[in-house]
């Protein structure tokens, strides 16, 4: 009971700001609880971001951020549902790209079920990006360039071959006849990394996320060549057409969000939804995604779990066309 009115101190507080004095007499005795949020990439890419996020949803100096990258996401996904089951106030990130490989068997003999889904706290589109200085002007001259010559274009993607960076360029390649197989897609553990590999000219492309894009377009050091979603998107990305412009009939959302152990007791867990469910109807909670990059896109509990369940298995059978699943 004292950490729920804690909790709801914090939310009226950061967020809505109503007068808060009995919460503040009932806390006067009581420390803070430090919560934790995992990165299960190194930093840099979406995750982080989405850790970030949820750390100023919940008064950023209670809530640390780790990082635990490894397997795209396997390490902290088997430390969680093995060592770290029933931590009350461990949240970890995910995206679309930990469902995808869920589904394709990349965590093991795991399923959806084995962890509990707290929230979704906003939504990412892939994208493909390129150096400002790359001789590629638009994304037809890029996919026009690999299949001419597939080895000749190095690209810089979160994860190996079958993750949902590889998969986008498939599925763009797939429109052209070029074969999946034969593009050269060099893996990084998360976006980060492949923007500093795209920097370094040690790749010529990169297949992420616009969140991330959107970070490097404001130093003005890369030039983002599509975006995969059903429209141009508002902000620092605005200029760029998606690929349904550009002749591609493709689109990747990706929703973000945090999940916590198997083992979570239900009040435990249910505080943490009611928790997002209330910071993410405030204004302040919509700007900071803005700042992250991200886009409206809230969904909580039980009817987040549903969803996840079936966006498992949608993306189980786009991965069986590429002959991805284990």
């Amino acid at each position: 009971m004292q950490r729920s009115i804690y909790l709801t101190f914090l939310l009226s507080s950061l967020l809505a700001c109503p007068p808060v004095g009995a919460a503040k007499s009932a806390l006067a005795s009581e420390k803070p609880e430090t919560a934790m949020c995992i990165v299960p990439a190194k930093p840099g890419g979406g995750m982080d971001l989405t850790c970030k996020l949820a750390q100023q949803a919940t008064a950023s100096q209670h809530m640390q951020i780790s990082y635990l990258p490894g397997g795209v996401g396997a390490i902290a996904w088997t430390t969680i549902i093995s060592q770290r089951k029933a931590e009350a106030n461990t949240l970890v990130a995910y995206s679309g790209g930990s469902l995808l490989n869920l589904a394709e068997g990349k965590f093991g003999k795991s399923d959806a079920s084995n962890v509990r889904w707290v929230a979704a706290i906003g939504t990412d589109y892939g994208m493909i990006a390129v150096r400002k200085d790359s001789p590629y002007k638009n994304l037809r001259e890029l996919m026009d360039a690999i299949k001419s010559k597939p080895a000749s274009v190095a690209i810089g993607a979160g994860g190996t071959v079958g993750s949902q960076d590889w998969l986008k360029m498939a599925q763009l390649g797939k429109q052209l006849g070029i074969d999946s197989k034969a593009m050269r897609l060099v893996a990084f553990e998360g976006g980060g990394e492949s923007f500093t590999a795209l920097l370094a000219d040690h790749v010529q492309a990169v297949s992420g996320d616009a969140s991330e894009a959107a970070l490097h377009a404001r130093e003005d050091k890369i030039r983002v060549l599509a975006v995969l979603s059903d429209a141009r998107l508002p902000g620092s990305l605005a200029h760029v057409p998606t690929a349904r412009e550009q002749g591609f009939d493709v689109t990747w959302p990706i929703i973000r969000g945090v999940y916590m152990g198997p083992q979570v007791s239900d009040r435990d867990y249910q505080k943490w939804v009611s928790y997002f469910q209330q910071a993410m109807t405030t204004p302040a909670f919509d700007e900071q995604r803005k700042i992250h990059g991200l886009f409206p896109f809230a969904m909580t509990g039980k009817e987040l779990t549903d969803y996840i369940q079936k966006a498992v298995s949608n993306y189980r059978l786009q991965a069986k066309e590429f002959g991805m699943v284990r």
